[in-house]
């Protein structure tokens, strides 16, 4: 009977040593679970740094981001001083166009009026030295339109005894050269100029020395 009380007593001293044995290995791997899970925050707060202070190192200084203003403010100012160049090369052009449009603008009617005007210079040339109301009446009509020419900007071409000019002299012939005529000098003209403005509207048909 003692035998076998002594045996239980061994027994559940036994047990309980491995009770305290499991507990042991298990507080030692929940030790071990927090020392690697502290471990794995450091590491990641460790990684984390570097990561931020880089960041930090990108940030722009005061100084660059003056310079970058400054840089975009000068781009703007070359933009601004472009647009005034175009929209004053715009005025002057619209003011050139209104210019022309006055001096020229009566061109075409102008031209138009110029066989209007031979024909009377023609009748008055046949007339010869003859005098009645019809030719009084023509060489009136003819002043008043040669005046009004005038008024409106245009300037007769004559150039007896002048230099041959191909800018507003139209050859039509060549003749020999005379007493006191020089080659190149406008021997005759057939048929009168005429400028509008500066501007040829009709050149003169003349015949030039050889």
């Amino acid at each position: 009977m003692q035998e076998t009380n002594s045996n239980v007593q061994n027994d559940m001293k036994q047990n309980a040593s491995d009770d305290q044995v499991q507990e042991q290995a298990q507080s030692n791997c929940e030790n071990q679970e927090a020392a690697q899970s502290e471990a794995s925050s450091e590491q990641a707060t460790a990684a984390a740094e570097p990561q931020t202070t880089q960041e930090a190192a990108v940030e722009p200084s005061v100084e660059e981001l003056l310079e970058a203003a400054k840089a975009e403010n000068a781009k703007l100012q070359d933009l601004y001083m472009r647009a005034l160049a175009e929209m004053e090369n715009s005025r002057r052009r619209a003011e050139e166009a209104v210019e022309k449009a006055h001096k020229f603008g009566v061109e075409k009617f102008a031209k138009n009026m110029l066989p209007v005007l031979d024909s009377l210079e023609k009748a008055l040339e046949l007339a010869g030295e003859e005098r009645n109301p019809m030719i009084e009446g023509i060489e009136a009509t003819y002043r008043q339109m040669v005046q009004a020419m005038q008024q409106s900007g245009m300037t007769e071409i004559n150039p007896v005894g002048e230099k041959f000019d191909p800018a507003v002299h139209q050859a039509i012939a060549m003749v020999p050269a005379q007493a006191d005529q020089v080659s190149g000098q406008v021997a005759q003209v057939f048929q009168r100029g005429w400028l509008i403005n500066g501007r040829v509207l009709r050149a003169a048909m003349v015949s030039v020395i050889q």
